[in-house]
């Protein structure tokens, strides 16, 4: 049994005692399922701080960007506002403040599974709608999907490259402590038909939750209208190896150290997720980096304002300012997709 005792690392150890190793995309689900159902892992007395949290100023300028699109379509009365993993529901809050004034009150949906962030999120919105899975989204009108920092903490699946050909990564239990190995069986993954060249030892990532997902909205969107916009940190092009990591009191762990009480999450491939969009016929928009699109959407204005109108609260501002938008911050490391139905106008803050 595990070394330490986290009631998740208990039923993964007895659950791999009984079955054997398991994916690590199963360990990864289990273990951030049990995390984010169980506390409130943002802030400063969290784990760790997300773009809301930080500034006012990044939903804002969400709000901005949304109301923008918004009318120049038209103004639909149907729109539907929809975040994935809305944490406290901070972004939600302060983009829905800045849409209002511009008309645009749309209702609330918000794609949740944790009890406790549910009852945050109630607080500050008592009338949104919460689901469980994006399949009970509305069907009525377009969909206007926020998801900031969402795809990084979906299950990823790990693959080695070896002389016998590709190898899936799993996860077992030895010695009190939870531990990667190399499955003995050829990998069946559609990632295998694209590993010649690289040399032995080579870790290749997918997310296979991250694509059936997107898939999904993607879908939703060609046929209601609308727009997804992600925002995560990530890499542009494919790349190769391991980009799993966890967080717990704002400070890197191990993964595999007691499971359920860090954040796991690994580096979302934009590439990959624009060419889903692609396929189900949606115009993708970037990704750019955090930084650049903030400043194309106004930060630097923003900022002056805020700190102009409170003298005290300056330095704030401008720390917030440099951590969302400096190439050592948020502001490389961050990158903002947008990805829209055919019908709908071409979104600001990107260069195509």
């Amino acid at each position: 049994m595990p070394e330490n005792g986290s009631a998740t690392a208990w039923i993964l150890a007895e659950k791999i005692g009984r079955e054997g190793p398991i994916a690590l995309s199963e360990y990864m689900g289990i273990a951030n399922a049990a995390y984010y159902s169980a506390k409130d892992p943002f802030g400063e007395q969290g784990d760790f701080v997300t773009a809301p949290e930080i500034s006012q100023m990044f939903g804002e300028l969400i709000g901005i960007w949304l109301s923008d699109l918004w009318l120049r379509k038209g103004k639909p009365g149907d729109a539907h506002y929809v975040e994935l993993g809305p944490g406290r529901g901070t972004l939600a809050s302060d983009a829905l403040r800045t849409m209002t004034r511009f008309g645009y009150d749309p209702d609330i949906h918000f794609v949740e599974a944790s009890p406790a962030l549910r009852a945050k999120q109630a607080a500050l919105h008592p009338g949104a709608t919460w689901h469980d899975t994006v399949e009970s989204l509305p069907d009525d009108g377009p969909l206007m999907i926020v998801a900031n920092e969402f795809f990084d903490a979906l299950p990823i699946e790990q693959f080695v490259v070896t002389p016998q050909g590709l190898r899936r990564q799993m996860v077992t239990h030895e010695v009190g402590k939870f531990v990667m190995v190399t499955d003995d069986r050829e990998a069946d993954d559609p990632v295998s038909r694209a590993t010649g060249g690289f040399p032995n030892g080579t870790i290749l990532e997918t997310s296979p939750a991250s694509a059936a997902l997107l898939e999904q909205l993607s879908g939703r969107v060609a046929k209601q209208g609308g727009v997804i916009l992600i925002i995560d940190y990530g890499y542009d092009r494919p790349g190769t190896g391991s980009t799993l990591q966890a967080v717990k009191n704002h400070k890197p762990v191990s993964p595999f150290d007691s499971p359920g009480t860090a954040d796991l999450t690994a580096h979302v491939n934009f590439h990959s997720l624009a060419n889903i969009a692609r396929s189900r016929l949606l115009s993708v928009h970037g990704p750019a980096e955090q930084g650049q699109w903030l400043k194309t959407m106004g930060i630097d204005q923003r900022a002056a304002k805020l700190a102009l109108a409170s003298p005290t609260k300056a330095d704030a501002v401008r720390a917030a300012h440099h951590r969302l938008t400096n190439s050592e911050e948020m502001g490389s490391l961050f990158r903002v997709m947008a990805a829209t139905s055919l019908e709908w106008p071409q979104p600001e803050g990107f260069s195509d």
